[in-house]
Formats: C-alpha cells, structure tokens, sequence
C-alpha cells in the first residue's frame, strides 16, 4: 500500500509539473503573437518596398523540350499484322525476352538492348520484323548516295525526351488550379513605376551588351567545353559492310544528313547492337578506341553475339572455317542435326510494302517543304516546281545565335527558262551574284553586281564558246569597262575602256540615245605565230583626247625588251583647209633591231591611217557592250519577274502543250467513237415498236416509217439549230450588258476591275466565236444529214423492196 501511494503522489507531482509548464508556454506564446500584430502593422513605404523586392524577382519557367508526338492515325485502316503478333512472332518475343535476361546478366554493366518497341497501335514488335526490302522503280534509288539523300528529306530531327533511352513515356501533368489567391491592390505610384521601368530597361541594355560579350567569350571557349553527357547519347545509324555490290570497305551512313563517315570517323563513339531483316547482333568488343578498332566479322561469335542461329549471316573467313573443320570432323554431322533442331528463322516482316507514287517521289519532303535549324544558319527545302520562281534550297547564315542578324543568303533554282541555278546574297556588302547553267539567251554564266541600274560596279561572265567575240568576261565600274577575250581570229584578249563624264542625265537606255565619251582604249593581243615578233602588237593604246595612239609589239624569244611606236594622231586638214603632210615627227619609233622599210614615211603613213579605222572600231564596238550591258539587265529584269518554268516533253501533267494535244487526240477518239455508236444505231427501232410484233410490213407502212423518220430527224436539227442560236444570243445580249455597264463606271473603276472586264469579256468572245461557228457548221452539215438518212432509208433491206416504186 505505501508503494502504491507514493506512485500516486509522484503522478499528482508530476501532473501539477505539466499544468506549470503549459501556462508558462501559453503566456510565451500570448506575448510572441502580441509582438507579431505589432511587426504587421507595416507603413506604406515599406509595403512599396516590398512590392518592388518581389518585382525584382524573375521566375525563370523551363521550356518544355520538343519531344515525340504520334501522328493523327486511322489505326482501323491498318492490315491486322499491325494490331497482333502471330504465334511465330509471340515466340520471337519471349526469345528476345530470353537473350534480354542473358545479355543483363552477363554484361550488367552495359545498357538494355533494343529489341521489340511498341508500334503505332502500341504494339511490341522485333526491330528485325519492321524491316522489309522493297525494289523501287527508281534508279535514283539504287545508289547509297542519292537513296540516303531521298531518306534523309523526308525525316526530321527531334530530340528525344531523355538523351540516355531510346524510347520513354511522359508523364501527364496535373492541369494548374483553376482558383488562386487573389492579389493585394495596387497602390503604387505609376510615375514611380514609369521611373522604375527607364531603370530597368537601362539595366536591361547594359545586361544584354554585356551577355553579347559574354556569348563572343563563350563561343570562343565552345570547342574547349566538356559534355557532361559524352559518350551517353543514344543513336542510330546505318552499316554498310564491303564485299558486295562493289563496296571496297565498310562506311557509316547518317540517316538524317546522308552524308557517309569512315568506320574511323571519331564522330562514333560505340555500337551497341546491330539488325537488319535477318537477324540481331551484339557487339561484343570493347570501344575504348571508339570504333576504329572494331572488326564487323558478324559471322564470328566471339566479336558478335547473334540471337537467331538458322539465319543467313556472314560466314568467318575460310580460313578459319577450314581449321575450325579439321578439328571437328567426327562431330560434323551430330553438330548440324543439333543446329538444326535450334535454328528459327526470322519472321516476315508485319509492314506493309512501301509504295511510292512518282508525285510523292519528286516531293521528297513532306507536303513538299522543309526546314532545317542549324547553329547560326537555317536551311529550308523545296520539292520542285512547288514554288513559282523554281526555288528548290535556300541556306541562311546569320550573325547571332538568335538567327536575327542576317550575314548571307544562297538559294538554289531548277527548271529556270532563264538558267539560273544559284543566287548568292551577301547583306554585309550587298553584292548579289547569279550563277547560270548553259543554255542563257547571252551565253551568261555569273553576273555580280550591287545594282541594276547601268554604269554600275558589276562583273558579268559568259560561256566563251557559246558567244561568237569570245567574250569571257565584262566588268564594269561607273567610269570603266574591261572585257577579256579568248579564241578570237584576232587573238584579241583584252579591253580595257576609260569613259569620259556624260553631258545629259543618265536615263536607262542612255547608251544608244546619249553614250558616255570614250577618252582612253586599251587592247592586248595574245602571240600571232603567223607573223614575226616586230610586227606582232601586243599592246595598242587610243589616247582620244591627246590624239595619240602607243604601240608595244611582243618580244622575240632571244630578246629582253620589246618594240614601241607612237603616232601622233592629227587632223588630216589644217584650219585653212589644207592637206597635211605626213612628218618624222609625227612617229615615234623605238626598235629592236630598225628596218629600212619601217622608217619610210609611206609605211609609217599607212599604219597610222590603218589605226585610225581600228580606233573608230573599237570605239564602235566599245558602244555596241554599253548597250549589250543595257539588254542584258533589262532581260534579266524581266526573267526575274516573269520567272518561267520549263517542263520536260515527258512530264505530260505540267507539259500544257503535250497535256492539250493528248486531250485534243482523247476528244477526236471519243467523237470517232460516239459516231461509230450512231451508226451501229437502228434508227428505225422506236417507229417499228408502234406496229404490231410480227405484223409484215405494207407498202403503205414502209412509206409512213419513212416520212416518220425523216419528219422526226428533221426536227431534231431544227431544235439543235435553235439551241445554239439561243445560245449565241445569250451569250451576246450578256456581252451587251457587261460593255454597257464598263462605259457607265470606266471612270471609278479599279485596274483589277478593268483587268476582270477584259478578262471576262476575252471568255465571252470565245464563247460567242465557238457557237457561230457550231451554228454555220450545222446548218451546212443538216442538208447533208437529211439526205444521208433519206438515202439510208431507202437502202435499209427492211424497205428496199416496198420503197422501189417511189425510187
């Protein structure tokens, strides 16, 4: 009993301890709650304060990566291969179930295999099964180079949801709340926020000049950086292994750029595993060495682990396989009946066959567009004749990473009238150059130029053997113009015009109506083994308006300086009208080794005289390029707005003269056929169907069949000539009333209103055209028709012998 007591009095001490202990903590939290109403009593400056602190701070919200989408699918159209597994293919599964549990326990430390993701319809199937050869019809196909090329336009690069795993499901996120806390009032000043903005669009500025830098700094350092994620990326590419179809050696293929890499390449860091329609492949070697080291012997086990034994795989070396034979002789026999007790071929593949028709194959991209983001650089692909003007491939470089800054642009053409092939535009300088292809209506080849506008600085070459001068090339400066020359009977290879300032304005054809002064010609000539060194002009050079002309002849072979002469080019009359005589002065002559007949001044006469005519030709033809320059920017102005389009005599769906020939053939066949169909006609049936079956014909009947049939026919023809002429006055009485309204409105109307009426009236003319003819053609042809019936008639063997007294 005592102890029982004095756990009692301990338990009421220890109760009345615990009472103290929460008033004391009740008191504690009574003054922390007083404190706490005191410091929320806030002025509002410092609720100003605050606002501005929160402002200040900037939640950056992640974008959400591109990631896999599945395509709009009529999964109930697809063949039932797409929906289930055969039994052959289940077995398939649960051996590569099988391999999948060897393969991790073995190699524990090397990632899952890819063996049998879902399909379109979710479900699983072998990767070897999804593969199914096809000949296409194409030959473009038959080469790896233009068959990846064709591959690679039509997919596009996503990157994967995780860079690590092939494939992986998202996770739905829950959808945001629909209710949230209602903000407090905004009692904020508004000139202290239009302050507070200037601020921090001013910190705003300075941020991105000095994140510009930064980016410079950063790009310089890029190739230095490491890749947290080196070697850990998941991808897929194609093998070509030699040996057949001519392959000297093995190469990689990228599916997405089709462009082909040596089996050296450091690009390929490891295979995992390789498949094809047959069979399945691990790599059993190490990487280390990324795959240079690798050797794709798929027929050696210890390399290459195989899942399917039966298959038709590459064989070891025959070397090998005879050294593998003699040791094994006695057990030959019993190993095959083993190999063949294992052995499961693949099954078929559960795709169907792919059909490409010739408009998808010319597509190449989808709906016949793509476009192709690259680091400072954007790449965009076109199907041909998808755009107007032929654009196929325009590539854009840009200055910045944000692709805002355009430094170049190069678009590709085909299927130009004009030939052009390639356009490049540079923004930094503003220099445009155009490439052409053979076949321009000037033999041009590139024209480089800043302007259209004549007398600008521009570069213009041609395709010399299409050109009859052997022009080369032009170029062509405000105050000069130099052209080169090659395979000229004149051996002319070079001109070079200086161009004196114009009196009159510059207008466009300026050149024929008010030509710029020529002041200075320069010519050279190539070597003319016809002629000796001394007489052969290497150099001639028209002073206009010094009157002066400066030879220079090629030099000898043995010899270091060359041969000059310079006229003095006067006026053969002086001012009283007075023949002038030819003078020593008038030439002056440094040569080589001087000849008695070129210090005559007969010969020095007749040279000069012979210069004088050259001179005029050469400014003539000097001329004659101003306004070749003027015809070839205006035919270029106007290729580049009509930009014609040329079809091949075989594509008969863009070919409009081929397309109406075809069609004009099909509509005479069909009317040979229509009349052929008339003619097989018993014109006779719906009046023999009113006399009695079986009843013979009476004298009498037969001539009321005929005046029947005749009478019916004949009014026929009346209603088609009614018809048409029905017609016609419609179409006129509508033509009437729409140049009638044209004369009431002319004033207010539009160019696109006026271009309409003359559209629609062109159409109504046709239309008014097409029927008179049709009515004058009928009523020259219904006589004709009467008669033929009639004759018909009296020749049908159901009436000859009734009708021979009315004959």
């Amino acid at each position: 009993m005592e102890v029982l007591k004095e756990k009692v009095e301990e338990e009421e001490a220890a109760e009345r301890e615990d009472a103290a202990e929460r008033a004391e903590r009740g008191e504690k939290m009574m003054r922390l709650m007083e404190v706490r109403k005191e410091e929320t009593t806030m002025t509002q400056e410092m609720l100003r304060d605050l606002e501005r602190k929160l402002s200040e701070i900037e939640v950056s919200i992640p974008e959400k990566p591109s990631t896999f989408t599945k395509d709009t699918i009529d999964i109930s159209k697809l063949p039932l291969s797409y929906k289930s597994n055969t039994p052959k293919e289940e077995h398939l599964l649960q051996v590569a179930d099988n391999f999948s549990r060897q393969y991790s326990l073995l190699c524990p430390d090397r990632v899952p295999l890819f063996l049998h993701p879902l399909n379109e319809c979710e479900v699983p199937k072998f990767v070897s099964t999804t593969i199914r050869p096809t000949l296409m019809p194409y030959p473009e196909l038959y080469n790896w180079d233009t068959c990846a090329q064709f591959v690679s336009d039509f997919l596009a690069m996503l990157p994967l949801p995780d860079p690590l795993k092939p494939t992986v499901q998202e996770e739905e996120k829950a959808p945001p709340k629909k209710y949230a806390i209602k903000p407090p009032r905004d009692l904020s000043s508004r000139f202290e926020q239009e302050q507070e903005m200037k601020r921090q669009e001013e910190i705003k500025a300075a941020e991105e000049k000095r994140w510009r830098q930064e980016e410079e700094r950063l790009m310089e350092v890029d190739s230095a950086k490491t890749d947290p994620l080196h070697g850990l990326r998941v991808h897929s590419w194609v093998l070509v292994l030699s040996g057949k179809r001519e392959v000297p050696e093995s190469f990689f293929i990228d599916p997405f750029t089709a462009r082909s890499y040596s089996t050296q390449d450091d690009n390929f860091l490891g295979i995992e595993s390789l498949w094809n329609h047959k069979n399945y492949w691990i790599n059993m070697q190490d990487c280390w060495n990324c795959c240079k080291d690798l050797i794709f012997d798929l027929g050696d086990p210890v390399m290459w682990e195989y899942l399917l034994l039966g298959t038709d795989k590459p064989l070891l070396s025959p070397a090998e396989e005879e050294d593998n034979g003699a040791n094994d002789d006695d057990d030959v026999e019993n190993l095959g009946k083993e190999d063949e007790d294992k052995s499961f071929d693949m099954p078929n593949s559960w795709v169907e066959q792919i059909e490409i028709s010739p408009e998808v194959f010319e597509t190449r991209c989808p709906n016949g567009k793509k476009v192709i983001q690259y680091k400072k650089a954007k790449l965009e692909k076109w199907a041909p004749y998808l755009n107007n003007n032929g654009l196929v491939c325009r590539l854009t470089t840009y200055e910045d990473l944000e692709c805002t800054k355009t430094l170049e642009i190069k678009e590709w053409y085909q299927n130009r009238e004009d030939m052009l092939e390639l356009k490049h535009i540079n923004k930094t300088t503003g220099l445009n150059i155009d490439y052409f292809k053979p076949g321009h209506p000037q033999a041009l080849r590139v024209h480089s130029y800043t302007s259209m506008q004549p007398e600008m600085d521009r570069v213009m070459e041609f395709y010399e053997k299409a050109r009859v001068d052997g022009l080369i090339k032009r170029e062509e400066t405000p105050k000069t113009m130099t052209e080169y020359y090659q395979g000229r009977p004149d051996f002319l290879s070079y001109r070079h015009i200086n161009f004196g300032p114009r009196v009159k304005k510059l207008v466009l054809n300026s050149a024929e109506s008010n030509p710029r002064p020529v002041v200075k010609i320069i010519e050279r000539f190539f070597r003319n083994p016809a002629k000796p060194a001394d007489e052969d002009v290497a150099e001639r050079v028209f002073l206009i308006l010094d009157e002066r002309i400066q030879l220079r002849y090629h030099c000898r072979e043995d010899h270091i300086t060359a041969s000059k002469r310079e006229f003095l080019r006067r006026t053969e009359v002086d001012s009283k009208g007075n023949k002038i005589i030819m003078t020593p002065d008038m030439c002056i002559s440094f040569e080589v080794e001087p000849m008695e007949h070129t210090k005559k001044l007969l010969y020095q006469y007749e040279a000069m005289m012979k210069l004088k005519n050259e001179e005029k030709l050469s400014r003539h033809q000097a001329w004659e390029s101003e306004l070749e320059v003027l015809e070839i920017l205006k035919l270029r102005e106007e290729e580049e707005e009509a930009h014609v389009l040329t079809t091949s005599i075989y594509d008969t769906k863009r070919n409009e003269k081929s397309k109406e020939y075809r069609e004009a053939m099909e509509r005479v066949m069909h009317e040979e056929h229509l009349r052929q169909v008339e003619a097989q006609l018993d014109y006779l049936a719906p009046f023999l169907a009113q006399l009695p079956p079986g009843e013979k014909l009476t004298r009498w009947q037969a001539v009321r069949l005929k005046d029947e049939c005749l009478s019916d026919f004949k009014q026929r023809l009346i209603n088609k000539a009614n018809l048409i002429q029905a017609r016609f006055e419609k179409e006129t009485q509508e033509l009437q009333k729409q140049q009638q309204w044209y004369q009431e409105n002319q004033v207010t109307l539009t160019p696109e209103d006026e271009d309409l009426y003359l559209s629609y009236c062109s159409q109504a003319m046709f239309r008014i055209r097409i029927l008179e003819q049709r009515l004058n053609r009928h009523k020259e042809l219904a006589p004709l028709k009467y008669l033929a019936l009639e004759e018909k008639l009296y020749k049908d063997p159901r009436l000859v012998e009734l009708l021979k007294v009315f004959v």
